[in-house]
């Protein structure tokens, strides 16, 4: 057998064990080897199971659409599956993130936890949520100051994270450069990131034009800005919709409009939740009660 022959059989036999060894991967997770779930049961079947490990997610939305709110709830629920989730934000402290987190899963108002205005049973099921949360929070931090380059140096001592969520992607422009300049620079670093890292990446970014005087109101790949890079590098583009934010005449109450705009694994489509407001907390509308 000639030396080039040997070879061939030896790089075809390497490919033969590495394809061997993934389909065994898969019937030993069950098909679910490298999927981290949203939690939201029709979001996760329009993601084929949810996002999966090197995928960067990113979730837009209109102001006070509750783009932060979702996006905390997918850590929270990542978190209660035991996967390793973090979410870092631009925005609140460390404080008032887990003020939320207590709010979303305790169906209660941030302002009566702030003052302590909490009645016997909303005291008992915030109670029973925090001390859930002692054992699978996910990491709760606020953003450095010094955009990708804090990101990273916030991350080193957090090895093995299944879901890093980033909320928003403005925060992340610290003014060295014209801002739609770095928002570009900083979604291919962080579709980088979860490429080298092995996690699912969800970045919260706010449209780039205002949506509210065009016929149909839901966002679209175009209304994300930055150069173009989101629509380019991003693997999953979800838009928020919320009918009452632009006719408040009918009654939409609550209902909530998630839009798949870009799958690279599969199609599109969108789920129906419903947001109570004054928990700051989405459910799935195919959830009986959770």
């Amino acid at each position: 057998m000639s030396a080039m022959h040997a070879n061939d059989e030896k790089h075809d036999a390497g490919r033969a064990f590495d394809a061997a060894a993934y389909l065994q991967g898969i019937d030993e997770s069950g098909g679910r080897q490298d999927t981290v779930p949203t939690g939201f049961p029709s979001i996760d079947a329009l993601l084929g199971g949810g996002p999966r490990s090197g995928d960067l997610v990113v979730l837009g939305g209109e102001v006070g659409s509750g783009k932060s709110a979702l996006a905390m709830a997918m850590a929270l629920r990542a978190a209660s599956e035991g996967y390793d989730s973090a979410f870092f934000s631009g925005e609140l402290s460390t404080e008032r993130l887990f003020e939320r987190a207590l709010a979303i899963e305790g169906r209660a108002r941030v302002d009566d936890l702030r003052h302590g205005r909490l009645d016997e049973s909303a005291r008992a099921a915030v109670g029973a949520v925090a001390v859930r949360l002692r054992d699978r929070a996910p990491l709760l931090s606020p953003l450095a100051p010094n955009g990708i380059a804090g990101l990273s140096d916030l991350l080193i001592p957090y090895l093995g994270l299944d879901l890093i969520v980033v909320d928003p992607l403005q925060s992340l422009a610290v003014g060295h450069q014209p801002q739609e300049e770095e928002l570009a620079h900083a979604v291919r670093e962080l579709k980088a990131l979860a490429v080298r890292r092995r996690c699912a990446v969800l970045l919260v970014a706010h449209l780039a034009r205002s949506v509210r005087e065009r016929p149909d109101p839901r966002p679209t790949l175009d209304d994300f800005g930055a150069l173009g890079s989101i629509r380019h590098h991003a693997d999953i583009v979800l838009g928020l919709h919320r009918e009452e934010q632009y006719d408040a005449a009918r009654d939409v109450d609550g209902a909530a409009e998630l839009h798949v705009l870009k799958n690279r694994s599969g199609g599109a489509g969108w789920a129906d939740l419903y947001f109570y407001k004054r928990w700051l907390r989405f459910e799935d509308m195919v959830e009986s009660d959770r």
